[in-house]
């Protein structure tokens, strides 16, 4: 049995995983996020030990002989956040999250002064990250900058909670901008940016290596063993890969949910941060994975479909699903850029748009543009993703998007590969972070990171592809225009 904890912006999730790869039962506990002003974002590290606990005691209660015999805890979680400890590891002030962006300046002065960060670091600077964050903080609260002895990720600062060690793994250290993401080690140039050493970070493991045990009085109060390891884990994405059995070069997933984010295991460091692509290490040793993100993705739907007064989203994706094919080719194009856009623009001013609407344009057209304008935006983020040395021909679609078959036999037309969904199977980062801990404990890649049964698979359609076309011409130009 192995246990992987997910620590979430909005949610701790624990899930209790079996010998043969089945989930056996899950808990969860939620969280609020504080924004005590404009772009601030923030929680305080207390409460995600609070719902670790809470979500392992409903686990407890509910699978007791299974959970007892545990005998690995994966560790999976929100990037980016800055946990900052003292000498005797007391937070020093709340987790600045990945969703901040009070680091807008810090992130253009760190540009300008290492032209070579983003080859590093595997992206360019943008205010998510953690490294900005510890400089805005250097800027602005000197007092604490002074004190701070350790800088932790989300998932790390449980990890001391349970172990009493300050480890990372590599795939969520890529996330801080303090790592050589070619070398997999932490780079002193990097580093140097934010005024602080080596000797402010963790030590640094492979997700699937062991990450530290659990202490004697922690365990105890768990109702876990002493000396459970505890393996190194994963940031979200990677682990949310694992999960889905993506570690091999040419694997990948679509995650179509508030954000659009597009994941291709590689076999080596291919940076191509000139479009707002993030390289950085997978949760396996020898891996590495490339992501394009792009900001509003299902979101976009769900904001449409608010506006227009319908049920739900899935209301207007169905309204969508009957329009001809001649309706569609009338429908308006839409820019999805409802909160900026990263990959592959990097613009955080730019705004989404309709162009080319009539007294022809309904509800359904409204949707399918929508829906359409959020797959050009992915098929770029594909491209971007290619145009540096990526190649994939499936992705397995996850997310609240993934409930639509239309929109999933679009996104396979319009991105030219084959879309494959996985209908009610268990997928997420607690997943991925159970199937890390069993690999801690030597149980073989092979037989662990197994893709979940294929629901539906959704191949390009060539007359489709004709349709699309000509409109992700006019999208791609629509953007170019002042």
């Amino acid at each position: 049995m192995t246990i992987g904890i997910d620590i979430g912006t909005s949610e701790v999730k624990a899930l209790l995983l079996g010998p043969d790869q089945r989930g056996i039962g899950s808990a969860g506990s939620a969280l609020t996020v504080s924004r005590p002003h404009p772009g601030h974002s923030e929680q305080d590290p207390a409460d995600w030990w609070t719902a670790t606990q809470a979500a392992l005691a409903a686990l407890r209660a509910a699978h007791p002989a299974e959970y007892a015999a545990t005998e690995a805890i994966g560790l999976s979680g929100q990037m980016h956040g800055a946990v900052l400890l003292d000498a005797q590891d007391r937070v020093l002030r709340p987790a600045i999250l990945w969703n901040d962006t009070r680091c807008a300046a810090e992130c253009s002065e760190m540009m300008a002064e290492l032209p070579a960060l983003s080859e590093l670091g595997g992206s360019l600077a943008m205010p998510g990250f953690t490294a900005p964050k510890l400089r805005w903080v250097a800027h602005h609260e000197p007092e604490i900058f002074q004190r701070v002895s350790k800088v932790l990720l989300p998932k790390d600062h449980v990890r001391l909670m349970l172990t009493g060690e300050h480890v990372s793994d590599l795939s969520d250290a890529s996330g801080t901008l303090w790592l050589d993401v070619r070398r997999r080690d932490w780079s002193d140039e990097l580093l140097a940016l934010t005024g602080l050493t080596r000797a402010h970070m963790p030590r640094l493991v492979e997700g699937s290596e062991a990450g530290g045990r659990l202490k004697a009085d922690v365990a105890q109060a768990l109702g876990l063993r002493p000396g459970t390891v505890v393996a190194g884990g994963a940031g979200d994405n990677a682990a949310s890969a694992v999960g889905m059995g993506a570690v091999e070069a040419g694997q990948g997933f679509l995650s179509l949910g508030t954000s659009g984010v597009l994941f291709v295991v590689t076999p080596d460091y291919q940076p191509n941060a000139a479009s707002a692509t993030h390289a950085f290490c997978h949760a396996v040793p020898g891996r590495w994975h490339q992501m394009s993100v792009m900001l509003s993705a299902a979101s976009a739907l769900q904001w449409v479909s608010e506006l227009l007064g319908a049920a739900n989203a899935g209301d207007v994706a169905a309204r969508a699903a009957a329009l001809s094919s001649q309706d569609r080719a009338a429908s308006p194009l839409f820019l999805p850029y409802l909160s900026g856009e990263r990959t592959p623009h990097n613009d955080a001013r730019v705004r989404g748009s309709f162009h080319g609407l009539d007294f022809d344009t309904d509800a359904a057209r409204l949707g399918y543009a929508v829906m359409e304008g959020v797959s050009f935006g992915l098929r770029d983020g594909l491209a971007a993703l290619n145009a540096a040395g990526s190649s994939v021909s499936r992705l397995s679609l996850v997310g609240g998007g993934a409930r639509s078959g239309f929109w999933a036999q679009m996104l396979a037309s319009a991105l030219g590969v084959e879309i494959v969904t996985h209908g009610g199977s268990a997928v997420g980062g607690a997943l991925g972070a159970a199937r890390l801990g069993a690999l801690s404990v030597g149980a073989p890649m092979a037989s662990v990171c197994l893709p979940p049964p294929v629901d539906t698979v959704y191949r390009p359609d060539p007359a489709e592809r004709e349709l699309l076309a000509p409109r992700h011409d006019l999208f791609r130009s629509l953007y170019r225009r002042p």
